[in-house]
């Protein structure tokens, strides 16, 4: 399996870095008078606007069908017989349980620390005047919308499938996307196959697309992070440092406390033990920021290095690569509260139990892609009323965090190869093997 191509993180965060201090400047410049605010005016609207929007666009060109495919493809791996559905079963509910736990921690931490109400109101009104067209687009599709309720889990089920890829509706996408898998898994084999290598291949064009973006993210970000900072100024990345820091304080309660406990409880096995063991894989991670692209390091160290059957490695990890992502529910969690703050909404109980179950149900369905989580963020914000441009403000810092992210991810997928190992003994017990993998 060939690795994931990235852009090297040192060109994003100096894309980050001379935004950030060009903005800044030329804000600092605009407010003492010394640059007219028409000429900073032009130079957003007709030069880095658009650069930064062509990023937006092609990632949320690919992510619909990089949803539905990955996903629908995903079940069917889960295939047939007796000890592959107890098994699949026993993996995906372990995936929504550490998966819920950390979208929690991170709504509970952003709650706590609320690292978007460092922004002032003033700079919030600025923000709301930057997306207000694109915000009025997007309520005026919630129009007749009742809010929480019991349409809310009625509408899950599409009465036209189509409709709900048009609106971007993420829970009947989803929900279309299981139904689809499972039905394959009924189909005869070559019927089935057919099928497979179809979604499969739009996976794969929705890969390209999302590494297309990933090339010109460098310049991207430096726009982005540009515009933003110009219009104004560097009060937004105090913000954005109280947000960095409430995503790496989630990360590091989730990887140093939630794991640790799993893999003694569950797994069986000593924390100090599973991590020695687990390091370089998690070195891989970080530097790939790729769940995909650290799957065979991560079979080899789940086979070697922790001693799980292949039987049960080559199952369910392939399968934690696709849908197990703990980390990325985490951060689309706080970005979405925070965000919420930033703008000034606050968000209901209800509202955030709506977050809650998107941002499990998004992070388990995207493909484990550097930046994949970005455009899922866009989504979920449109559920709660918050215009989508907003992930804008993020986009910055996002490939360091993304770094951080999947280093969480891939190590719970490696607690789930353990956990799996060590409660399925008759599915666990080595297999002898006539042909190398």
């Amino acid at each position: 399996m060939s690795a994931v191509h990235t852009v090297p993180h040192t060109r994003i965060l100096a894309g980050l870095v001379l935004g950030a201090v060009l903005g800044c400047t030329v804000n600092a410049l605009k407010t003492e008078g010394v640059i007219e605010g028409t000429i900073v005016a032009a130079i957003i609207k007709y030069g880095t606007k658009p650069v930064g929007d062509i990023f937006l666009n092609l990632l949320f060109m690919a992510i619909i069908p990089l949803v539905f495919a990955s996903l629908a493809v995903g079940v069917t791996r889960l295939g047939g017989g007796q000890n592959v559905g107890r098994v699949g079963l026993k993996t995906i509910t372990y995936f929504l349980v550490t998966t819920a736990c950390a979208a929690a921690i991170g709504l509970t931490l952003v709650n706590a620390i609320r690292p978007g109400d460092q922004i002032p109101d003033e700079k919030k009104k600025e923000l709301l005047a930057e997306y207000a067209k694109e915000a009025d687009k997007k309520l005026e599709k919630k129009e007749g919308d009742e809010g929480f309720g019991i349409n809310t889990f009625v509408n899950i089920v599409p009465r036209k499938p189509l409709e709900a890829f048009v609106k971007q509706d993420m829970l009947a996408i989803i929900f279309t996307a299981l139904i689809v898998g499972i039905a394959i898994t009924r189909m005869q084999s070559d019927r089935a196959k057919l099928m497979i290598e179809f979604l499969e291949g739009i996976n794969f064009v929705a890969d390209f697309i999302l590494r297309l973006a990933m090339v010109i993210a460098p310049y991207a970000v430096f726009c982005l992070i540009f515009s933003t900072t110009a219009a104004l100024g560097y009060k937004v990345l105090i913000a954005l440092a109280a947000f960095i820091f409430t995503v790496l304080g989630g990360l590091a309660i989730h990887l140093l406390v939630v794991l640790p406990l799993l893999v003694k409880f569950l797994g069986g096995m000593s924390p100090l033990e599973f991590f020695r063991k687990s390091r370089g894989t998690m070195v891989t991670a970080f530097s790939t920021s790729s769940s995909s692209a650290t799957l065979p390091t991560a079979m080899k160290c789940a086979e070697e290095e922790l001693g799980v059957p292949a039987a049960v490695s080559r199952f369910v990890l392939p399968l934690s690569a696709s849908m197990n992502h703990n980390g990325t529910a985490l951060f689309e969690s706080v970005t979405v509260l925070f965000l919420a703050q930033a703008f000034g909404i606050d968000l209901t109980f209800g509202q955030q139990l709506i977050v809650l179950v998107l941002c499990i149900l998004t992070a388990t369905g995207m493909a484990g892609v550097p930046g994949g989580s970005l455009p899922l963020i866009g989504l979920i914000l449109v559920q709660v009323g918050v215009p989508a441009g907003a992930i804008a403000l993020v986009l910055g810092v996002d490939r360091i965090l993304d770094m951080c992210r999947t280093t969480v991810n891939v190590t719970a997928d490696l607690t789930t190869a353990v956990f799996v190992a060590r409660s399925e003994p008759a599915v666990a017990e080595p297999v002898p093997d006539t042909k190398s993998v």
